[in-house]
């Protein structure tokens, strides 16, 4: 099939690559030059395990292309995919002004039947205003289609190509057979391919994030009451977790939830369901305690340090979670700003995340080269991403770079009696 991808973000450039992979002719969109100019030279600008390979060699094959030449691609292709951002807006809204620009422009590209497909995360409601918005600029015939993604940061390359579901809302069947047959090869495994109207369709996106999002607040609240009772989350968490109708999960406490999706769907669903005069009470909770298991971690270091007027802070992990680059509301942000804010300096520490960060914090902190560099003199080191390197360090090592060995580990990858049996004060969540 002939494929248009307008936006090459995070999910329109793993979509088109992912399409061009399994043998389609993939055109991907962007009005970002520079972006477009990069991606033609081979390089990705964002990071995603798997994804510069797949880039390269689909664009070797000639399967994948990109360019800023919006009405081109549009007029080429038979499915035109957008994936363009839906940023909050201030009033916790998705803010739809790029979809509908660029259903616009493609209403006045049409040159005959076209299947537009709205893969960018958007609230109920919006198949109806992209139809109504291409209506507005065309007499030629199309179908829209609301295919919400479902991809992980950091394993979006597998979840792409061997998804779970694929939820697919139409409301004509021409444009239904031409998805299916698009994602029939991902689906071979026996993957559902799931037929639906569009508002439905375009809910499921949102309610599949929010419950997750529950599932991580609730847990961190188990956890901050374990903590005031002395119980073990640990031991409370596997014993949740062995009950077949809550399973394992989303059930690890910590210290947030972060990145594109979580506050921003929670944030969407809260707002689109008050349009709709419906309070959601256990949402508006979800985010509220998820805002303030963010500085849990310095609630945590003040009760044992004190004042933090000149002390010096190590901070492991800067992204919202591993194996991404991304810092968008990652739980880093406003931990490292409360530090700042009481007097502390702080050596932060992230294999992917640094020059996002800097784009942040500026000279504000220091950039450790390594995790070990960012120990040196510290009065105690914040965990606050799991990634895999820090999880067997050598400790006999972290002691003598540390001024003060304590460790407040706010993902849990630590087993408490053993690193205080190496002359740690470690301090965790929800374990005594």
């Amino acid at each position: 099939m002939k494929i248009a991808v307008v936006g090459s973000g995070y999910v329109g450039l793993v979509a088109g690559a992912c399409f061009a992979e399994n043998g389609n002719d993939v055109i991907c969109i962007d009005k970002d030059e520079t972006k477009v100019r990069t991606l033609q030279r081979g390089q990705i600008p964002i990071y995603e395990p798997g994804l510069e390979e797949l880039v390269r060699r689909n664009r070797a094959e000639k399967r994948l292309t990109f360019t800023t030449d919006l009405p081109k691609g549009a007029r080429t292709s038979q499915i035109v995919f957008i994936a363009v951002g839906t940023p909050t807006g201030e009033d916790g809204s998705a803010d739809l002004q790029h979809v509908l620009g660029v259903a616009r422009e493609i209403g006045r590209a049409m040159n005959g039947y076209k299947v537009v497909v709205n893969k960018s995360t958007v609230p109920v409601g919006t198949a109806e205003r992209v139809r109504r918005t291409i209506a507005a600029e065309t007499k030629q015939p199309f179908s829209v289609v609301s295919n919400p993604e479902f991809l992980k940061q950091g394993a979006a390359i597998d979840d792409f190509m061997k998804p779970d579901r694929v939820v697919i809302g139409a409301e004509d069947s021409r444009a239904a057979e031409l998805m299916r047959e698009l994602y029939a090869p991902f689906t071979r495994t026996g993957a559902p391919i799931m037929l639906m109207d569009c508002a439905s369709a375009e809910l499921c996106k949102y309610a599949a994030n929010a419950m997750l999002a529950t599932r991580i607040s609730f847990m961190n609240e188990v956890a901050n009451v374990c903590d005031a009772m002395g119980a073990d989350v640990d031991q409370v968490r596997r014993a949740v977790a062995s009950d077949k109708r809550i399973g394992p999960a989303f059930l690890f406490p910590g210290v947030g939830y972060g990145g594109s999706c979580f506050p921003k769907d929670v944030k969407a669903m809260l707002r689109f369901a008050g349009s709709a005069d419906y309070d959601f009470q256990i949402l508006r909770a979800v985010e509220n305690v998820n805002e303030r298991q963010k500085v849990r971690l310095l609630t945590k270091l003040q009760s044992r340090l004190g004042s933090l007027k000149k002390k010096k802070i190590a901070v492991w992990g800067l992204a919202f979670k591993p194996r991404t680059d991304d810092m968008r509301e990652a739980p880093a942000v406003p931990l490292i700003k409360g530090l700042l804010a009481e007097g502390a300096s702080v050596q932060a520490y992230d294999p992917e995340a640094t020059k996002v960060a800097r784009g942040i914090f500026g000279a504000k902190i220091k950039y450790a080269p390594n995790s070990y560099a960012a120990l040196e003199g510290v009065d105690a080191l914040l965990i606050v991403t799991e990634w895999n390197e820090f999880r067997e360090p050598d400790f006999a090592r972290m002691r003598k770079l540390m001024k003060n060995p304590a460790i407040f580990d706010g993902r849990n990858i630590y087993n408490p009696q053993q690193i205080r049996a190496l002359g740690f004060e470690y301090v965790s969540m929800g374990r005594p």
